[in-house]
């Protein structure tokens, strides 16, 4: 979860108690209203202006409350019920007419099509306003942005210490060749070409993996043709080197995503605005269409209200609420609301309810339960009356469970060893290495991640077998034979389940050695089925994973309900095994449910 450190003075006068609060206990109460709570107190021996607190944030849906002023925003506006306004937003029909723009031309749109951006003037930065801003600055690149891939963020000074400008307006945001282009990035001394700073610059090595593979690369530069910055990589050090004392700046964000980019650019605003910057908007002109149309003029208000009819806050919450205490605790929360008779979405039924208008920081209500959720803690925890419950249930273990249990005694009973691996997998394994075979159900499909941290953890295993391939894979030098099962999930996609995928309890089983054939598997199967007093049929298999004629499927009750088999040539090729295997996969859900029905 995220963490933040902030200076307490800062933080304290902006949640509007300038003292602090009576004591840490009472601090921790009010800031369960963001989800957060005090990780490390403040050292009293230092100086008040030096003084740091470190607060631990439990909510990832709310990047608005990752920096000082946001989370600070959060406890005033639940102590005191006032809804703070900003009026640099743009809104659809009534856009700001800026006097800033920036100009987005159609080659940076393969690589890094959208960006956002804003002034703010009129307050000097401090070295803890400074640090604020780099730190929100990371929070949102590193966890909002992905590590940067979508969103990006970079400051800059718009006029020197004799007030002369560094910046000639209209900045343009274009695509490059890498080998083009060269500036001295920030805190360097010497020109280095886009490929280079990729190469030899601490930045552009941690954060090469976004742009290396691309043949055209972003670039910010003004209308003069001086550089800004290399987003997402590193800025310029002419004018990328935001310093204490400054107190006019353009901050800009660029990315993939534009409504999280949008956002990301207006809680910074907010931010900056809380702490008494005066925020300017900056009209961006693209050369081609975006998710929000062509041009557009940023911060941006571009959220939609959530209806949330108030018989779902009596489920949820157990007491029935007006829509008037409903909104009133919705106000402790940041969030307009106004009676309404509507339906949710995805509801046919229309009701009496709240219309909540999510905060210029926030896009967090993806369903009327988040709209639930925030009445729920506006209204504060305490003020709900505890209840027993009203049924008395005794903790007991599932019947899967017990009867997984059983399954793995008996497995380590005929000599394997029992084995744990992750659900996730890359292609190679999952798929390659198995020649595309996945089950015996050649309908089964295998669930792919969209958006996947590594290609190592971009598939949901369908197949046991093909963790137990990978273990042996690594063992060759272990004295054979080797012996390896594993009981665990496996899931494939199904359109018929209500969330488009099925997950299923597995048993899995490999037999790695000279010794290791067809009949030796058949004769195990039986010695499996015979404990655990079921009868089964097996008729010919053509899964790809084994050799044709030595491979069978497991039929119980009617039901093909696994496959066992000599491993192919190739299978064993891919994943450079040495000696014949043998392997099986038989699902426990079906053994149990039609056993027990």
């Amino acid at each position: 979860m995220p963490k933040i450190e902030v200076n307490e003075r800062i933080f304290y006068a902006l949640a509007g108690s300038p003292g602090g609060w009576k004591s840490n206990e009472e601090f921790e109460e009010i800031l369960t209203c963001a989800k957060a709570e005090l990780d490390e107190d403040s050292d009293k021996r230092l100086p008040e202006t030096e003084r740091t607190l470190k607060i631990e944030l439990n909510d990832t849906n709310r990047p608005d409350l990752w920096g000082t002023a946001g989370c600070a925003r959060q406890l005033c506006v639940y102590k005191s019920g006032k809804i703070p306004e900003y009026g640099f937003f743009s809104r659809p029909g009534n856009v700001k007419k800026p006097a800033f723009k920036v100009k987005a031309e159609t080659s940076v749109r393969q690589v890094r099509p959208f960006i956002t951006g804003f002034v703010a003037r009129g307050k000097t930065i401090t070295d803890p306003m400074l640090r604020d801003m780099i730190q929100t600055q990371e929070k949102l690149a590193w966890n909002f942005g992905r590590k940067r891939r979508s969103i990006s963020m970079g400051i800059y000074r718009i006029k020197d210490e004799q007030n002369k400008p560094l910046i000639n307006w209209p900045i343009i945001y274009k695509g490059v060749d890498p080998d083009s282009v060269s500036f001295v990035p920030l805190a360097w001394d010497t020109p280095l070409t886009l490929r280079e700073i990729l190469k030899q610059h601490p930045k552009g090595k941690e954060f090469a993996f976004i742009q290396e593979h691309e043949p055209v690369h972003p670039l910010l530069t003004d209308s003069q043709g001086n550089i800004l910055s290399y987003p997402p990589i590193i800025n310029s050090n002419d004018l990328g080197a935001v310093q204490v004392g400054d107190s006019e700046v353009f901050v800009e964000l660029t990315g993939t995503d534009l409504p999280c980019l949008t956002l990301a650019a207006s809680i910074v605003a907010c931010d900056l605005a809380d702490n008494g910057f005066s925020i300017e908007p900056v009209e961006i002109e693209y050369e081609f269409d975006t998710p929000f149309g062509g041009n557009m003029v940023t911060p941006f208000y571009f959220q939609e209200p959530v209806f949330c009819s108030l018989s779902r806050i009596e489920k949820f919450l157990g007491e029935k609420l007006s829509a008037d205490e409903c909104i009133k605790a919705l106000a402790r929360m940041g969030v307009k609301a106004e009676k309404a008779n509507d339906k949710e979405r995805g509801q046919l039924n229309t009701g009496e309810g709240i219309r909540a208008y999510p905060p210029e920081y926030r896009n967090d209500f993806l369903h009327a339960a988040d709209v639930m959720e925030d009445v729920m803690i506006g209204r504060s925890l305490k003020s709900f009356k505890p209840q027993r419950p009203s049924d008395s249930t005794i903790g007991r273990l599932l019947p899967i469970t017990l009867f997984s249990r059983q399954v793995k005694e008996l497995l380590v009973g005929m000599g394997y060893q029992e084995m744990i691996y992750n659900y996730l997998g890359s292609k190679k394994d999952l798929v390659d290495n198995m020649r595309a075979g996945n089950a015996e159900n050649n309908n089964r499909k295998i669930i792919r991640i969209f958006n996947p941290m590594t290609e190592n953890y971009e598939y949901v295993r369908d197949s046991i077998i093909a963790s137990l391939m990978e273990s042996e894979s690594i063992s060759g030098r272990s004295v054979y034979p080797h012996k390896i099962f594993e009981v665990g999930k496996i899931a494939w996609l199904n359109e018929n389940e209500i969330y488009r995928s099925e997950t299923r309890q597995f048993a899995g089983f490999l037999h790695a050695g000279t010794d290791a054939n067809f009949n030796t598997a058949a004769a195990e199967l039986q010695t499996f089925f015979y404990y655990l007093s079921r009868e089964y049929d097996v008729e010919e298999s053509s899964d790809p994973r084994f050799i044709p004629g030595r491979a069978a499927a497991i039929i119980y009750n009617g039901k093909k309900t696994g496959v066992f088999g000599e491993i192919h040539p190739e299978v064993l090729e891919n994943c450079n095994v040495t000696v014949p295997c043998t392997a099986g996969e038989i699902d426990l859900d079906a053994l149990i449910i039609d056993n027990n029905s």
